[in-house]
């Protein structure tokens, strides 16, 4: 299927960090929560993800104590429903602690799972934070060129000036993997995404190593950030421009 959505209003991003002593239990919301997600009132698109450092694509890059829910909402009334939810409450009640990125699409290039959940963003002026989504399920037979290209990517992105957050996601252990990553604002991502070596290395291989059976590429204004932003690994200190941020 082929399905092309409007673009929507509020995407929402809610991360968790959980207890070792938790792990059953997440694993648990893991396998339970996918659908009730889909499931509430005004969602177009719902995803349940793991997390990893986003220094490779492996089990051994995976971190257990942090998940995450990326959601698309009809409306910001909608997405107003998720607090006191049955999803939200079984992860809260698990977490000790959480934050929740509120998002607008500003562009979008490929698919997940068949759909274009962001529609087709027109873009505009962003004077502020910018988040970049990467989504990939990788061809099996090409899975472990992809993973020796990773590295050197991964290493520049830590360094990379503006960087404020980053860390992996992932629908499954292997082949289902992406990154997130937020950003001072919208020129030093486009500095490192189109001038890095690295990275642009890994953009013009990609094509002829055929990496992906299926690919996504989005990025987002970030509109406010609520709760505790070291969940995401925040790297920045407590002056950057976040917009609209609050503890």
């Amino acid at each position: 299927m082929n399905t092309t959505e409007t673009v929507p209003e509020l995407v929402t991003l809610h991360v968790w960090r959980i207890p070792r002593a938790a792990l059953g239990r997440a694993l648990s919301r893991m396998a339970l929560d996918p659908r009730r997600l889909r499931a509430l009132p005004g969602v177009r698109f719902g995803k349940l993800l793991g997390t990893g450092t986003g220094t490779g694509f492996g089990p051994g890059d995976a971190d257990l104590t942090r998940w995450a829910a990326l959601t698309v909402w009809d409306s910001p009334a909608a997405a107003a429903g998720f607090t006191g939810s049955r999803v939200e409450r079984a992860w809260s009640g698990i977490a000790r602690s959480g934050v929740r990125v509120d998002l607008r699409p500003l562009t979008s290039r490929g698919e997940w799972s068949g759909r274009r959940p962001f529609g087709e963003p027109a873009g505009g002026p962003v004077h502020g934070p910018v988040l970049a989504l990467t989504r990939a399920r990788l061809r099996p037979a090409r899975a472990l060129t992809f993973w020796r290209a990773v590295p050197p990517v991964a290493a520049a992105l830590h360094a990379a000036p503006g960087l404020l957050a980053r860390f992996g996601v992932g629908e499954a252990p292997l082949g289902w993997q992406g990154t997130v990553s937020v950003w001072r604002d919208p020129a030093d991502l486009v500095a490192f995404a189109y001038r890095h070596p690295e990275h642009r290395a890994a953009i013009t291989r990609t094509p002829t190593e055929r990496w992906y059976a299926e690919e996504l590429f989005a990025r987002f204004e970030v509109r406010d950030v609520v709760g505790d932003r070291t969940v995401l690994g925040w790297v920045g200190d407590a002056d950057d421009p976040a917009k609209g941020e609050r503890a």
